[in-house]
């Protein structure tokens, strides 16, 4: 017996171990780290095709971008749509370093963060003294003139004609598709797991305090211009890495892919999936990137009539807008509270059904 009961209680022990870890924010990071991975391996193996993987690649680079938009609305209260112009500069960045220069893709990275850097601080400053939807014009106005640049600076960008480069060489191995494929799922963790620590620290509460009051924030001491220009920076830096692994991936970049609607559907993934979540931006990001060529073109109206799809797209948006400001990603959280409750509820009754009420036990 005493053996029996000694493994009984390691049991209980390791158990009580795993669901303190399983409430971690990082176990369910590790836990889409492995299906991410997995997405490939099936991939590789023939039982998903590759336009698939390629999709969900995509979804991705996208993720990583909507996690800096979301510290930027969700947490700083601050709207940009100049995000495909920065997510542009990036592809071109990499397009220019490997295939005008010559350079390793490492020289790319570095570069590309020092110009992320210096962009997300100049509309930092402005947005010191432009909010709302007076600086998502500024920014529109911005990620304009770099679409403008991308298309009549040809020595540097080759204009209308845009770049295609050869695979890539990373300490003389030479990288294919399914290769960077692992390496978009490496930055994309690391991205989460960094936006997650940023939330939960100093930093994401003195972004929120501002968000909800600019002048109560300065009354605590919390300096809006070091927290704006760092949300920006953070944002701008993100946008610009998803640009070079979108250019790593698919090696091929024109002008036109940049446009507002791309600005317009990283925001709305961000919106329709919830600001203020990670998951939730996942979410909208397979909603808005992935649900069309994965699931909806699978249905034959919708291969027939296909921009049907956006029309589903903006009734979703607006009725996330009107009736749950909060994103899909709290209208889930709701449902398994409220399914949480119904099954205690259950489980109650079933008990005084089946045993009786206290007040009526002897």
């Amino acid at each position: 017996m005493q053996p029996e009961k000694y493994m009984i209680e390691k049991e209980n022990k390791l158990l009580l171990k795993f669901k303190k870890f399983s409430k971690h924010p990082f176990f369910g990071i590790m836990i889409a780290a492995v299906l991410m991975v997995l997405v490939q391996v099936l991939g590789t193996l023939g039982l998903v095709r590759p336009s698939a993987v390629d999709i969900m690649a995509n979804m991705w680079i996208y993720m990583i971008v909507g996690l800096g938009f979301t510290l930027l609305l969700g947490y700083a209260g601050l709207a940009s749509l100049g995000t495909a112009g920065f997510i542009g500069v990036g592809s071109y960045v990499v397009a220019f370093v490997l295939g005008k220069l010559g350079l390793p893709l490492f020289v790319a990275f570095i570069l590309g963060v020092i110009i992320a850097i210096v962009l997300g601080t100049i509309v930092g400053f402005i947005s010191l003294r432009i909010e709302g939807m007076y600086l998502a014009i500024i920014t529109l106005g911005l990620s304009e003139v770099l679409v403008e640049f991308f298309k009549f600076a040809s020595p540097i960008t080759n204009g209308l004609l845009g770049f295609q480069i050869d695979r890539f060489k990373i300490f003389g191995i030479l990288f294919r598709e399914h290769q960077v494929y692992y390496i978009l799922v490496f930055f994309l963790i690391l991205t989460m797991i960094a936006v997650v620590n940023i939330v939960d620290s100093p930093t994401g509460r003195a972004m929120l305090s501002i968000k909800n009051s600019t002048s109560a924030a300065q009354a605590m001491g919390i300096s809006v211009l070091k927290y704006r220009l760092l949300t920006f920076v953070i944002s701008t830096v993100l946008a610009v890495i998803g640009g070079m692994l979108y250019m790593s991936y698919t090696r091929s970049t024109l002008p036109n892919i940049w446009s507002i609607s791309l600005s317009l559907n990283i925001l709305a993934a961000v919106v329709i999936g919830g600001a203020k979540s990670i998951w939730g931006v996942g979410l909208g990001t397979f909603i808005i990137f992935g649900f069309d060529q994965l699931v909806l073109k699978q249905i034959k109206f919708f291969q027939v009539y296909g921009n049907a799809s956006y029309i589903i797209n903006g009734v979703l948006i607006i009725l996330v807008v009107m009736f749950y400001p909060g994103g899909l990603i709290r209208l889930f959280k709701d449902l398994s509270y409220q399914t949480k409750k119904l099954h205690k509820n259950l489980e109650t009754r079933w008990k005084e059904y089946r045993y009786g009420k206290d007040d009526e036990k002897v």
